[in-house]
């Protein structure tokens, strides 16, 4: 009987916590989830990249040399974009990215340069985290990334939308964003359909724009569902 009485404490314990989960997702997933739209490639949708990115000041962005900014109060990023070199800062650790060259990144501890095994992982998640945390800073730049397909996308409200999809590159290749501009090409959000999220077609949004020293425009603030993603001490300079 006692053996008895634990299992149902257990299950009752797994219920209480598991099923509001279940609750919030599924209200979520019916209330958000969204198949990928349709769309057309061709020159209506790149006019339409090429009007955000003059929207965003790009020939200031390509002739800034440095940047850095804060991700979410965790992460600090120094990218020399002159030498595609980033320094990716969390914690006691560093890590030196060379984008150009894989081969020579190089992982440091409280500044001591570091081997093996943990300068392995240490790079490992510092890629993570500069793939992650730049495409939140920089994503409207990308449009005409090599392997980034760009489609006009017609929406409920007959306004037009960029849909852009990544082929390949950063962590996880596949993934299509729809970009949600003002009457001026510049960004106000994006709807997601990524392999990392469990519900496609969440909207999150790009706001609080900041315009760099150099004249390159990036977004200070995202605001996706309850939750806020800060992007802080935003230098760019030519």
């Amino acid at each position: 009987m006692k053996l008895k009485k634990v299992f149902k404490i257990i299950f009752g314990v797994i219920i209480f916590f598991t099923l509001p989960t279940l609750l919030l997702f599924g209200f979520l997933y019916f209330k958000y989830n969204e198949d990928l739209p349709q769309g057309t490639q061709g020159i209506k949708a790149d006019a339409l990249a090429n009007k955000m990115l003059e929207a965003l000041n790009y020939d200031a962005y390509k002739n800034t040399a440095n940047f850095e900014w804060t991700f979410k109060k965790r992460h600090h990023y120094k990218w020399n974009k002159a030498l595609n070199e980033c320094t990716v800062m969390w914690q006691e650790y560093k890590v030196v990215l060379n984008l150009n060259n894989p081969e020579n990144h190089s992982a440091f501890v409280h500044s001591f340069k570091v081997d093996g095994d943990l300068a392995e992982e240490l790079i490992e998640k510092a890629v993570k985290y500069y793939n992650n945390d730049s495409f939140w800073v920089f994503a409207p730049y990308k449009v005409f990334d090599e392997g980034v397909q760009r489609k006009l996308v017609t929406l409920p409200n007959n306004e037009k939308g960029l849909l852009v999809t990544y082929t390949k590159g950063g962590s996880t290749p596949g993934d299509s964003y729809l970009w949600l501009l003002d009457t001026n090409g510049k960004p106000k959000a994006f709807k997601m359909w990524t392999s990392i999220l469990p519900i496609d077609g969440l909207e999150a949004s790009w706001a609080n724009w900041t315009t760099t020293q150099s004249g390159a425009q990036v977004p200070t603030f995202h605001k996706l569902l309850i939750l806020g993603i800060e992007i802080t001490d935003i230098v760019g300079v030519k």
